[in-house]
């Protein structure tokens, strides 16, 4: 509801407000850029004061939000609603979902982080069709469909949030994987890399920048692809709409499907595997034409890109993740994913507002896919250079 219905919607803001291309995807920019510089914060405030707090916190942010998006009147109004919502995202989205799952999982920690992954795909893939109805019926529109989210947002998220969630196994009197082999230290320490090491390392890094590029890669694609359909492709919005949808959904199926490949093969090697898939699909958006390189039109090859694209943005996005805590480790996880998702929602925001940028300045989006496609070359030289990080050995060390 903050990242995939939106765009979505942006030709029937479009209309509604006389807005080209770049103005309404500067929404999105807002949503990553505030989400960028809120992230190294909110890393440091759940190490130190309990994932769970913090989840909460941005559940009731979340809710507010989503129930006076259908009432904003102006340009301005999404542009702020937009900027709570990156308060929202990064206080109960991935990064907290994914600290939180890591104390409940170790051995299959890769299929069921893919598993909540795939939640977002599956509303990616199910929302916008779900809402059609009522956005395509001049009767109701956009506000009608928005509004109808904010409700399910507040029976199926804020509630069971709010009330439900444990922050880890021993609340319910278990042990992670419900094994007890799996029993966390005594002390309660956790294992891992410390932060002021981890920042020193080339892995940390070059994570941090195939992050960026490859959200560069997928925010781009999934913020304008809606607007390519129907503008240039020459879809109709019901059609533009399902193919927008075949991305998440299968998405959807690359979170779960590497995720869990992730459990039995390395995960940098999943990763590369994935970014290698993203590449691809980005380079199935283009035809060769008898005057060179052009865009593809034709809804057969527009399908298969979305199912390629769809199923390498959804491996990567799980295998971010999956690599930072699997090379890292839980003892500064929260300012570790702090960092890898301040540089990744910058490339995001920075990926949304040049697509736009280009193609409002070019009259096409020729030239900012051929961006996207290059960016997304430079994210497997990234993941190339990722390597394991070995663990200090504090017993050597001497007390003070």
């Amino acid at each position: 509801m903050t990242i995939f219905v939106p765009p979505n919607l942006f030709p029937r803001l479009m209309e509604e407000f006389s807005l080209n291309a770049g103005e309404i995807s500067r929404s999105m920019s807002i949503t990553f850029l505030g989400s960028a510089f809120m992230a190294p914060l909110v890393g440091m405030l759940i190490d130190r004061y309990g994932v769970l707090r913090v989840i909460r916190i941005g559940l009731v942010v979340l809710g507010i939000c989503f129930a006076c998006y259908p009432f904003a009147t102006s340009l301005d109004q999404i542009y702020v609603l937009h900027g709570f919502f990156a308060l929202g995202l990064v206080l109960c989205g991935l990064m907290p979902n994914v600290v939180l799952l890591s104390q409940w999982f170790v051995r299959y920690r890769g299929a069921v982080i893919g598993l909540l992954s795939s939640a977002s795909s599956l509303a990616g893939g199910v929302l916008p069709l779900a809402i059609a109805p009522l956005v395509l019926n001049p009767e109701y529109g956009w506000r009608w469909g928005y509004g109808s989210l904010a409700v399910a947002f507040i029976v199926f998220a804020l509630l069971p949030g709010m009330f439900w969630l444990k922050a880890s196994p021993a609340e319910v009197g278990e042990y992670p994987d419900g094994r007890e082999d799996s029993r966390p230290p005594e002390d309660g320490s956790k294992d891992g890399i410390p932060f002021r090491i981890a920042i020193r390392t080339v892995t940390l890094w070059a994570l941090a920048l195939s992050s960026a590029c490859l959200w560069y890669s997928f925010n781009a694609m999934n913020n304008q692809a809606t607007i390519f359909f129907e503008q240039e492709a020459g879809l109709a919005p019901a059609d533009a709409t399902l193919l927008y949808s075949i991305i998440f959904w299968c998405a959807l199926a690359g979170k779960f499907t590497f995720g869990a490949l992730s459990d039995i093969f390395a995960k940098q090697r999943v990763m590369l595997l994935t970014t290698i898939l993203l590449f691809i699909g980005c380079c199935l958006v283009f035809e060769l034409t008898d005057n060179g390189l052009g865009l593809a039109t034709d809804q057969g090859q527009l399908t298969i890109f979305a199912v390629v694209f769809g199923l390498g943005y959804g491996g990567v996005f799980t295998m971010i993740q999956l690599v930072c805590v699997e090379v890292f480790g839980q003892r500064d996880l929260g300012k570790i994913l702090g960092m890898v998702i301040f540089l990744d929602s910058l490339g995001a925001a920075l990926g949304t507002w040049l697509t736009s940028y280009f193609k409002t300045t070019s009259g096409s989006y020729l030239m900012p896919f051929v961006a996207v496609t290059t960016v997304a070359l430079v994210a497997i030289i990234g993941v190339l250079l990722i390597r394991p990080v070995k663990v200090p050995d504090y017993s050597t060390v001497p007390e003070s």
